[in-house]
């Protein structure tokens, strides 16, 4: 345990002294995003377009996550264990990017449908049935989401094979 602390200090303290535009801390057995890090990166917060927080064991992500990174493009947490997200990811106005997959969701994330930015949305291999296809297509600059791997209902999938103005991957035979 003493291992993953120092080395997601040290990611950490590397992105504040290079002054990186991202976080990278993926594989560093997350369970949560720690609250020092918020104090750590306060300064710096606004510089930072990406996080990369994939394959950790997150089961949660808080409303100061969206709070704090306020200029946040890309947000990566594939390979967790996610459920839901919190209703501030609404908040993430200039979010473009978000990577959901192989977690552990079974409802569509309709927050994401509040975020007039993204372009991109990968939710491959989780649990999901339902989708809420008419507001999906509304969102003004989705181009691309993923959602293979998941058990689509018959509707939905009747419904995402019909011609879009964004790329949709699913699994036909879910």
């Amino acid at each position: 345990m003493a291992e993953a602390v120092a080395n997601v200090a040290r990611r950490i303290n590397a992105t504040v002294e290079e002054g990186k535009d991202s976080l990278d801390l993926s594989k560093c057995k997350l369970i949560n995003f720690p609250d020092g890090v918020f104090k750590v990166l306060r300064t710096v917060t606004e510089n930072i377009h990406m996080v990369t927080l994939a394959d950790n064991e997150m089961k949660v992500i808080s409303s100061k996550f969206f709070g704090t990174f306020t200029h946040l493009q890309e947000l990566d947490l594939h390979c967790n264990v996610l459920t839901k997200l919190p209703d501030a990811v609404a908040d993430a106005e200039h979010l473009r990017i978000i990577n959901l997959a192989d977690n552990k969701f079974s409802v569509f994330p309709e927050k994401l449908l509040d975020i007039p930015t993204l372009e991109t949305i990968n939710l491959e291999g989780n649990s999901i049935t339902e989708i809420p296809v008419e507001r999906l297509f509304a969102m003004p600059a989705l181009k691309w989401i993923n959602l293979k791997s998941n058990p689509l209902d018959k509707d939905t999938l009747t419904a995402v094979q019909t011609p879009h103005q964004c790329e949709i991957l699913f699994t036909a035979d879910a």
